[in-house]
């Protein structure tokens, strides 16, 4: 089993990262750099969270193993006379290998490996990805010197920051400048900047996950959190519309002043191209190409301009489609919720949904989720549920709390998380060990990880479910995670005493450690920020607890959920009459298409049965007629198709021709109908050549 436990983690890690990424990503009209760039950003992020167990597991049986190497001597110098020359007496250490254990030597290059690549990304790749995917540029090289551009300050203020402190180790007459302690000052600024940023996202989240699952048990809140989001989506929706409207308007006036003979003509064309087809087709419809565009002296928009203009219709768009789907999902969730609240008070046990579901439904799934089990776990089992669980979380949220303020002292032990780790490291049970480590470790990353999937900075950054994120969001929470990884893996390193800068205490070091160097070289950062700056953590926590984050935000003027604010009602009142007036709209769909298949079922079966008696009943002679009359009404009625299709009918079928003793005739036989009179004085279908050919 030696590296076995590490490759199986290395797959499944990859395939919840694609399947994470194909949840919020789009594959197929997404650049395919953008999606591999954040796919490794976010590989190696959960690589870490879940290849740090195994370092831990496999740190404490090398210390086991030295520990033991180390005694072997000492008992062997108590043997007297000539025994002390003899064979080593073995250790009667109860050191055994896990089965999870790495050799020597692999876990050093492989944390080297991901560490210095995720920096990479985060601080380089990442960014000049995300302003070459939101440029408007239209060729390879314009998008680079935008991006180039635009990095130029974003890149100018790291050079600064080294800059100083390279100056403060320069001007430390104790230090002498090595390449080791240069790679260790790029590696505290980079952690200094992610530990600032992860402390307040996870005061955060240690209370607002537990919170969540409390109030998902209660089926009102989520219903009236619900209206709610539906008041304000669709003032998004109409906003998101309404500039999509203004930006085609633009982009309408471009194309009718652009012809096709301009030099600037496929600046235009790509720009058509990312506008929706219903409007591709209207402006296509109003082009006129056989007029120059040197016919007329006329202002024409530069390439600067329609560069603009097209970064708009990419943003336009992709808020415009983001939101009509984001809706269509909030009414089914909305749907849901409103049959859970019917259901509740059923007599028969039996979950009813008011509209059926548009997908077919797994009959696998179906027969174990019935009605039935779908009504004891909706409206029963699914409350306490999340009750239970958000009790869980909210003991896990106070076990991090209290270490996150005591787990710098060592004598008494006081973190929790310490005490679990060396009660397991005593009898070397290493399943607990690495359990522990992994559910401590994965109970941080959701805290930290989620409330980065759950902020929402205006329209700049924001992940949307349902393949609904842009490139831009994308490789902004690569960024975050690549940045956030690190100082959170360090943390907990801390918190469980494995690291023996915060432990004071002269043991092997885990190999993830070994790979941050050693911080004695920013004494202020190692023992006094790094210390004392998680405790901020309570702080936060508070905060979170009492909403003041969210009570600013409305005083701001961005309307948030508050049950007792004048302006949530309101909200809640309006979206719950937007909800109740697409449930009718889909109402009358349904009864209208019930409608009609029911007609169908009844009055088509009769007359297809009536049809068929007819021609089984009727004189061959009568059978030609009526042959020849249902050809006729059948040219009839096809006039508004195109000529192509005319003329294929005219010879297939019994068209009459043309009267060429009329004195005019038109170029389409078929737009003369029968019984029409002509300019020359008879009817068509009175023509003397063609009246007793149907007899």
């Amino acid at each position: 089993m030696s590296g076995a436990a590490l490759g199986l983690e290395i797959v499944f890690v990859f395939f919840l990262a694609l399947f994470l990424l194909h949840r919020y990503g789009d594959f197929k009209k997404q650049h395919r750099l953008v999606i591999i760039g954040t796919l490794l950003a976010w590989y190696l992020c959960f690589l870490i969270v879940f290849i740090l167990p195994l370092d831990v597991s496999t740190t404490i049986y090398n210390r086991c193993k030295h520990a033991a190497a180390n005694s072997s001597p000492t008992e062997n110098s108590n043997i007297t006379g000539f025994h002390a020359t003899a064979t080593p007496v073995p250790s009667q250490h109860p050191c055994f290998k896990p089965w999870s254990y790495i050799p020597d030597g692999i876990m050093p290059i492989f944390w080297r490996v991901v560490y210095w690549t995720s920096q990479f990304l985060t601080w380089i790749l990442l960014p000049f990805m995300q302003s070459y995917a939101r440029s408007g540029g239209f060729s390879i090289t314009g998008k680079i010197k935008t991006a180039l551009i635009e990095n130029a300050i974003y890149y100018g203020t790291y050079l600064l920051i080294f800059g100083a402190f390279l100056i403060y180790v320069a001007v430390n007459p104790h230090l002498h400048l090595e390449w080791n302690q240069l790679q260790t000052i790029g590696i505290a600024a980079a952690n200094t900047w992610g530990l600032f940023l992860l402390v307040l996202l996870l005061g955060y989240g240690l209370v607002e996950i537990p919170r969540s699952y409390w109030n998902g048990a209660k089926r009102g809140y989520l219903l009236m959190k619900t209206y709610f989001k539906a008041a304000k989506l669709m003032t998004e929706k109409a906003d998101a519309e309404e500039t999509l409207e203004d930006v085609m308007e633009e982009v309408r006036k471009v194309n009718e002043s652009i012809k096709y003979n301009h030099p600037l003509r496929k600046c235009v064309d790509t720009i058509l191209k990312k506008c929706p087809t219903e409007y591709q087709e209207k402006m296509g419809r109003n082009m006129d190409d056989y007029e120059d565009f040197d016919e007329k002296h006329n202002t024409y928009p530069s390439e600067k301009s329609l560069v603009k203009l097209h970064k708009q219709v990419i943003y336009s768009v992709q808020r415009h489609r983001r939101t009509q789907v984001q809706w269509q999902i909030l009414l089914e969730q909305a749907f849901y919720l409103e049959d859970v609240a019917k259901n509740e008070t059923s007599a028969t046990r039996q979950f009813v949904h008011t509209f059926q579901s548009p997908e077919p439904e797994n009959k696998f799934l179906q027969y174990f989720y019935n009605p039935t089990v779908e009504w004891y776990w909706e409206c029963l089992l699914r409350p306490w549920f999340y009750r239970i669980l958000a009790v869980v979380l909210s003991i896990f949220s106070v076990i991090v709390v209290w270490s996150e303020c005591t787990f710098f002292s060592t004598t008494p032990v006081l973190s929790l998380f310490a005490v679990f780790i060396q009660l397991a490291e005593k009898t070397y049970n290493y399943i607990y060990i690495e359990i522990a480590c992994f559910l401590s470790i994965f109970f941080l990353s959701i805290c930290v990880y989620s409330t980065v999937f759950r902020i929402r900075v205006f329209n700049y950054y924001y992940l949307a479910s349902h393949h609904q994120t842009d490139a831009y969001s994308l490789l902004f929470s690569g960024m975050l995670f690549c940045r956030l990884t690190p100082p959170l893996c360090l943390n907990f390193l801390g918190l469980t005493h494995m690291d023996s800068s915060i432990s004071h205490q002269n043991t092997q070091p885990t190999a993830y450690t070994s790979i941050m160097g050693s911080m004695k070289v920013l004494s202020f950062i190692a023992d006094g920020f790094y210390i004392y700056y998680p405790m901020l953590v309570v702080i936060l926590c508070i905060a979170t607890y009492f909403s003041l984050g969210t009570r600013c935000l409305n005083l701001l003027g961005f309307q948030q959920f508050m049950g007792d604010n004048d302006m949530t009602s309101d909200l809640v009142d309006e979206g719950k009459e937007l909800i109740r007036r697409e449930k009718r709209k889909r109402q009358r769909q349904e009864e209208g298409e019930n409608r009609r298949r029911e007609w169908k079922e009844r009055y088509g079966q009769n007359r297809e049965d009536s049809t068929r008696n007819r021609n089984v009943h009727v004189d061959p002679k009568e059978s030609n007629l009526s042959d020849i009359s249902t050809n006729r009404s059948a040219s009839k009625y096809t006039r508004a198709n195109n000529r192509t299709e005319r003329d294929r009918i005219e010879l297939l079928q019994d068209v009459e021709p043309l009267d060429f003793n009329a004195e005019t005739f038109t170029d389409d036989p078929l737009e003369s109908e029968p019984g029409r009179y002509q300019p020359g004085g008879r009817y068509l279908s009175m023509s003397h050549s063609r009246i007793f050919d149907d007899v």
